[in-house]
């Protein structure tokens, strides 16, 4: 009898290993390529040089990608209503509404002469930004959010290096004018999207367990997001100021990549964009993916703190090395993106996750990341600003190793005060403990 009951919990437990397992893989490869797709319709042009072209006294690429990013900032504002109030059934049709719309503009863009086509470029950033928080409301709020939503992050770490790679080739290869790269590259990446996305809707809805361990996720009313506001009003503030900066320094770096690489010796290598992120993905995902083991929500919380002090330490100590030159450009590049995304991936969903499950928060992952955005993406448009008249005799390396050191600085005393702040404010709630709201 004893044989029995062992055999059938044992046949029990393949069935359910077999299910997360076939659910992992599909959830992943679904939210995975959305992305992936969608990132065709937003970095190719960058990697143009757009040269001999100014307007109002600046230079024709920055002003493109600042209107984009303008576009996409303005996208986060209204997504901080829009997403939060994001009922499940809207998901599937603002997808395919909103990367239409991306395309139409990137058309639109190469039939308009320059530099009056750049109000198509703030079109498309304003119609893309939205889709990050709908392909995440799929995953927030499951035991296995860590995971899907690093395979996610993973996809923009290695998809901007992809698109960018395509683009050269539609541009070199192809022959096609610099002017219509961007809509031939998104119109290749139209079908592979709406396949994704259809995938993405079949998802399962999250599991009872899901929902006892991490805490029911709905849309959001004004009144939630104005008591989410005042009850976490300071470490929500500081962590948005070190993440604006951090955007900042991330966009920087991925869409000025091309005169970086050039100018530290790797003019003309197309493949050095898709290649060196590739080993940053892995390790992330593998570093951020092993936190869906943890099923403390208040122990993974405060890894995540550890983890961002990580890696500000890594980006000021390599550049310190790159400077020392202890490390080649190629080291220096690679260890400082993983630095980076080891800090920027979490917060685009991951931490807040795990916020809203140890603090058992009324509301829903999205309007924390469209808040965060919102001011991530205006520094951002801070910083090319800044560098286009304040800083404008510095080289791009030089610049990008300036603001390395500082976001160091800045993440090293925000994440410890964050830290200090959120065991504080644990100890002083009442909440249900682990053991209460784990299923058995």
């Amino acid at each position: 009898m004893q044989i029995f009951t062992i055999c059938k919990l044992l046949d029990l437990f393949l069935k359910i290993a077999v299910n997360d397992i076939r659910f992992l893989g599909y959830s992943a490869f679904a939210s995975f390529g959305t992305y992936f797709c969608m990132y065709a319709f937003r970095k190719p042009f960058t990697v143009a040089t757009f040269e001999n072209i100014a307007f109002i006294g600046i230079d024709y690429k920055i002003l493109l990608i600042i209107s984009q990013v303008l576009g996409y900032m303005l996208s986060k504002f209204i997504g901080i209503q829009l997403i939060s109030e994001l009922s499940p059934n809207r998901r599937l049709p603002y997808l395919l509404g909103m990367i239409l719309l991306a395309e139409g503009c990137l058309i639109a863009f190469g039939v308009l002469s320059a530099p009056y086509n750049i109000i198509f470029m703030f079109l498309n950033g304003l119609s893309l930004g939205m889709i990050w928080g709908i392909v995440f409301s799929y995953l927030e709020g499951r035991k296995f959010t860590e995971i899907l939503g690093v395979a996610l992050c993973s996809s923009f770490i290695v998809s901007s290096g992809a698109v960018k790679s395509i683009g050269l080739v539609v541009l070199n290869q192809l022959q096609i004018a610099e002017i219509w790269m961007p809509a031939v590259t998104g119109a290749l990446f139209l079908i592979p999207f709406a396949c994704f996305a259809f995938l993405l809707e079949r998802m399962p809805q999250p599991t009872a367990e899901d929902m006892t361990l991490r805490s029911k996720r709905d849309p959001m009313t004004r009144s939630d997001r104005k008591q989410l506001i005042r009850t976490f009003m300071f470490p929500l503030a500081i962590l948005v100021f070190f993440y604006t900066c951090l955007t900042a320094l991330r966009d920087f770096r991925d869409n000025f990549s091309r005169e970086i690489w050039d100018a530290i010796g790797y003019e003309g290598d197309v493949s050095v964009y898709t290649l060196a992120e590739i080993p940053i993905a892995i390790v992330v995902l593998l570093a951020l993916g092993a936190m869906s083991f943890i099923k403390n929500n208040k122990k993974a919380f405060l890894y995540y703190h550890y983890l961002l002090l990580f890696g500000v330490l890594i980006i000021g100590t390599n550049t310190f090395l790159y400077q020392m030159e202890l490390v080649s450009p190629l080291v220096w590049m690679m260890v400082t993106g993983f630095g980076l995304y080891s800090c920027y991936v979490p917060f685009n969903g991951l931490f807040f996750d795990r916020m809203i499950a140890v603090f058992r928060i009324q509301g829903n992952v999205g309007f924390l990341i469209y808040i965060a955005d919102a001011f991530g993406y205006l520094g951002s448009i801070g910083v090319l600003l800044y560098k286009n008249f304040g800083q404008g005799e510095l080289s791009w390396v030089r610049f990008f190793i300036n603001s390395t050191y500082l976001v160091a600085l800045i993440g090293l005393v925000v994440g410890i005060l964050s830290l200090v702040y959120f065991r504080s404010k644990y100890k002083k709630v009442q909440l249900p403990s682990e053991q209460q709201m784990r299923i058995v």
